[in-house]
């Protein structure tokens, strides 16, 4: 079983939040093909990294995650553009993780 997590952004480069259809259209999209989806969007998680001039920049972060038998890397890498276009990033984190279910 894997656990895939998406990080998605909460604002765009300029401070400005993404509009809620954004995240209404992942979820579908990922219940739709998983069957459910867990969203972590009540405390924003904040995400940190070092620029190449050495600032730091954040970013406040809604997780999104499903559960799969099986991990279809074409498939989220695929997706995982999708994502960046749709949130106008150059990089989108999305991570799989093999579990147990006890």
């Amino acid at each position: 079983m894997y656990l895939i997590q998406m990080l998605l952004p909460l604002y765009d480069n300029e401070g400005k939040p993404f509009s809620t259809a954004l995240y209404t259209e992942v979820r579908a999209e990922m219940v739709t093909r998983f069957g459910g989806l867990t969203a972590y969007a009540r405390a924003p998680a904040s995400g940190l990294w070092q620029e190449s001039q050495g600032q730091t920049v954040r970013d406040d972060l809604v997780i999104y995650e499903v559960l799969s038998a099986r991990l279809d890397r074409i498939w989220w890498q695929d997706y995982r553009t999708t994502l960046e276009k749709r949130f106008v990033q150059d990089t989108l984190m999305v991570r799989a993780h093999r579990i147990h279910i006890l």
